[in-house]
């Protein structure tokens, strides 16, 4: 048995997954970590990782490698997605997550992946617990800077797959400024979602799927609010169904009242209060873009995603080099 590890450092915040691999190839998770680091702060605006945020991030990951560390874990692998794409001075953050992970595997650095790549990583781990009947299936995993959408099969078809420059963080700052946002900034919200969602459906065969599987924060949290749960409770979230009229309330409610009150509900992460409207305006963008292509009017929400990805692919290179 070997213990891995994969890390997801995205626009808003940074996750650990450490597994065992067993000698067959079956994995077993051993424990999940998130942070909210916001690395992607300003980048929309400046080109560039602030240097508050490269420490933000520095200080979480050295506290992932401690946890590696003492997990055992002797091979990992860390991918970086939106922030770091578009950012300027990239080599800063890629040099400090070379030597922190060279402590657990000699050579180890976050590697930015191409919005395609993510979006297919992120589909392998979304899937991995939904029966293929169910299929095929169009994942969106929405982050902080960027949106994937990904159409396939559990047998790993691939349809089509593509990346979004449109996340909870980059709506925020770009556009919902004021707290509460105003009534323009929610049209002109509305408006860059649309014309996305216009792409996506110009560039993916979404008539094709049959059952559309969100995951990341902006989802994972409004299950939760959805269930009413007390706490944040990733087992009771994990493959739940979402009916888009329902959804609709709580995205309305979401995108209108200011950070402070969303603070309040405590399945809302104190670092995602400021940012869910923005997610929330993503999402009833994807809503109708789901019900106009597909005639889809339900989500199905994955706890699993780009990191449980990572770790299939950690797990397929080990055993293609066990078989050289």
């Amino acid at each position: 048995m070997t213990r891995v590890a994969a890390v997801d450092c995205g626009t808003n915040s940074i996750r650990l997954l450490i597994s065992d691999v067993r000698d067959d190839g079956t994995v077993r998770d051993v424990t999940r970590t998130m942070e909210i680091v916001r690395l992607g702060q300003g980048v929309d605006a400046n080109g560039k990782l602030a240097a508050e945020a490269i420490e933000r991030t520095r200080k979480a990951l050295t506290g992932f490698v401690q946890q590696m560390r003492f997990e055992q874990v002797v091979r990992v692998r860390m991918v970086a997605t939106s922030a770091t794409r578009d950012a300027s001075n990239r080599e800063e953050f890629f040099d400090m997550t070379a030597q922190l992970l060279g402590e657990i595997q000699p050579g180890a650095k976050a590697e930015v992946i191409s919005g395609e790549e993510e979006a297919k990583l992120s589909f392998t781990g979304a899937v991995a617990d939904l029966d293929p009947v169910q299929g095929p299936f169009c994942v969106i995993d929405l982050g902080g800077g960027s949106t994937e959408f990904v159409v396939g099969d559990t047998d790993g078809t691939i349809l089509g797959a593509t990346s979004k420059q449109m996340g909870c963080v980059r709506i925020t700052e770009r556009i919902m400024r004021t707290d509460p946002p105003s009534e323009t900034e929610l049209e002109i919200a509305k408006d860059f979602v649309a014309e996305k969602m216009a792409e996506v459906e110009r560039d993916l065969p979404i008539d094709k799927a049959r059952t559309f599987v969100g995951c990341a924060g902006t989802f994972t949290t409004l299950s939760a609010l959805a269930q009413g749960l007390e706490r944040y409770d990733a087992d009771a979230i994990h493959n739940t169904e979402l009916r888009f009229p329902g959804l609709r309330t709580i995205t309305g409610e979401l995108k209108t009242v200011s950070a402070d009150r969303r603070k309040l509900n405590p399945v809302i992460h104190p670092g995602r209060a400021d940012v869910i409207g923005g997610g929330a305006v993503a999402v009833e963008g994807i809503m109708d873009l789901a019900e106009r292509a597909a005639g889809v009017d339900t989500f199905v929400i994955s706890e699993k995603d780009i990191l449980d990805g990572i770790i299939a692919s950690i797990v397929a290179d080990m055993r293609g080099t066990q078989a050289d």
